[in-house]
């Protein structure tokens, strides 16, 4: 076990997760039969996955490459702060406890030990015939055959998992195993795969679908809460303990993990906002995410619907573009502050498209991997993806400008491509800390204009800075000046900038949008 077999076994597990998604999904049935497992697995091992590729990233440029236990705690916590659902909560645990050992010379059965023993600890009620059965079974095969630990583990987490159906009632009477255990199984199977370079077989799960279909399982059966709640959460451990005992007299499905002052807290509850005021009193809330179990069966079914031709989708930061590319036809994925779409996200929104052709606008130069991984899924499932590398938002709308659905496809996104490339963006923000530059050292506080990505311009004031980024954009040439408002922004800065415009610079036409967007005050795009 290596930096690198750990690195492999991230991008196993998430392609393993990523084709068994739909099957796990569709065995789903506790704590809540909501059908999305497999949905929130993948999200949580994708989340992970990015965290350890950002780790090598960073050692590109060095000579060093990233340690055992770096790439480790970098998985367990990316998983942490991308955790989705019950079971993503509990496999983020079950990573923190194998990431305390693995690196630290322990073998891999004390690390799974670890794992299983962390997560059982993290449930405010643990249930047998659940994930936590299934890891605690691989702990315990890996101690009784160190000397094959990491099949052993496979197989005993295997036969575990068969056992859940008799083990919980539910589980026996739906004819399935447990969907988290299942999912674990697949996180496992990546393991045995990254290291010793052979896959194990996988049980087969197509055969459960039709017994499910045929219970038609509700989302809220047994009258459970109705709200799933989960956030992250900065608070210390006392205060932890106490928002424990809080959050379990409010509901069930109680998991909380974490440490070291940042906590993934999970719970159902009937009362959404006594969930998260509890958070407020313990710390500091965010990412909150609140589901209405019921939600999607309360909805009177829909008609199915004929699949259209052409569709956009469109990641957007802002309430404003969104209103915006809604207008254009677009299907709008929202881009929250620091808290980027996983891929399965834009994979549902192309769904939601519902189209036989998808042209694919990540708008963040960030999302270039996790927009790939969308579109290469939405492929498998008969789409037809042009994923258009858009680094930000004002080239989505110089492409969204030029899209003609009734062209042919491929001159379509030709046509998009073009508009996209030949828009140069910039965006002004506000300098959190001390730091070095590659227009030299700013300090906290200061405005920072950003040309192409890179720092190009250090200033005090955000109209002198944003009159100085123009200027520079439109020294190589423009015939459009597109201004993007962030939040708080007065209308009167985009004002002088269109004058500047105005009287510097002829036959230069100025577009400006409320864009609703928080953290970046201001995008501008030259075209």
């Amino acid at each position: 076990m290596d930096a690198a077999a750990v690195r492999a076994w991230c991008s196993l597990a998430l392609e393993a997760l990523g084709r068994e998604r739909e099957e796990i999904d569709a065995i789903n049935v506790y704590p809540v039969a909501d059908g999305d497992t497999g949905t929130n697995l993948y999200l949580t091992a994708e989340s992970a996955a990015q965290a350890v590729e950002a780790v090598f990233a960073a050692h590109e440029t060095g000579r060093s490459a990233p340690s055992l236990a770096d790439v480790m705690h970098a998985m367990a916590h990316g998983a942490l702060i991308g955790a989705r659902g019950n079971s993503g909560t509990i496999l983020a645990q079950l990573l923190r406890g194998m990431a305390e050992r693995i690196g630290t010379g322990d073998q891999l059965a004390g690390a799974l030990r670890r794992a299983a023993e962390m997560a059982r600890e993290a449930v405010a009620h643990p249930v047998e015939g659940t994930i936590l059965t299934v890891a605690a079974a691989a702990a315990d095969a890996a101690e009784n055959t160190p000397s094959d630990a990491l099949h052993a583990a496979y197989a005993g987490a295997r036969a575990a998992l068969d056992e859940t159906p008799r083990q919980l009632a539910i589980l026996g009477r739906a004819g399935v195993v447990d969907a988290g255990g299942r999912g674990l199984l697949a996180v496992l199977g990546a393991l045995v795969e990254a290291v010793s370079g052979e896959a194990p077989a996988a049980p087969e799960l197509s055969a459960v679908r039709p017994a499910l279909q045929a219970r038609a399982v509700e989302p809220c059966e047994g009258g459970g809460p109705a709200f799933e709640v989960i956030y992250l959460l900065e608070a210390d451990d006392e205060a932890v303990a106490g928002l424990r005992t809080r959050l379990d007299g409010l509901g069930d499905s109680l998991v909380v993990v974490g440490g070291d002052g940042l906590w993934n807290v999970h719970v159902h509850v009937d009362d959404a906002g006594a969930a998260v005021e509890a958070g407020v009193e313990a710390g500091r809330p965010y990412r909150i995410r609140i589901t209405h179990f019921g939600a999607q069966a309360a909805e009177p079914a829909a008609e199915p619907r004929e699949r259209v031709q052409r569709a956009v989708v469109a990641v957007v930061p802002g309430d404003g573009l969104v209103d915006l590319c809604d207008q254009a036809g677009a299907t709008t994925v929202p881009m929250r502050p620091g808290e980027p779409p996983a891929s399965g996200e834009l994979v549902d929104a192309i769904r939601r498209a519902h189209a036989r052709e998808v042209v694919l606008l990540p708008n963040d130069a960030s999302l270039r991997h996790t927009a790939a991984a969308a579109a290469e899924q939405a492929r498998a499932e008969g789409v037809r993806v042009a994923l258009i590398p858009t680094r930000s938002a004002v080239q989505g709308i110089a492409a969204l400008a030029v899209h003609e659905p009734d062209r042919r496809f491929d001159e379509d996104v030709v046509a998009m491509s073009a508009a996209a490339g030949a828009t140069r963006y910039a965006e002004l923000a506000v300098a959190e800390r001390q730091s070095w530059t590659s227009a030299g050292v700013c300090q906290a506080g200061d405005v920072l204009g950003l040309i192409d990505g890179d720092v190009a311009v250090i200033g005090k004031d955000l109209t002198d800075t944003a009159l100085t980024v123009l200027d520079r954009m439109l020294s190589s040439g423009g015939e459009l000046v597109t201004l993007v408002l962030g939040d708080g922004v007065s209308a009167v800065l985009a004002a002088q900038l269109e004058a500047h415009v105005r009287e510097g610079y002829l036959a230069v036409d100025t577009l400006v949008y409320e864009g609703g967007g928080r953290g970046t005050p201001l995008l501008i795009g030259v075209e």
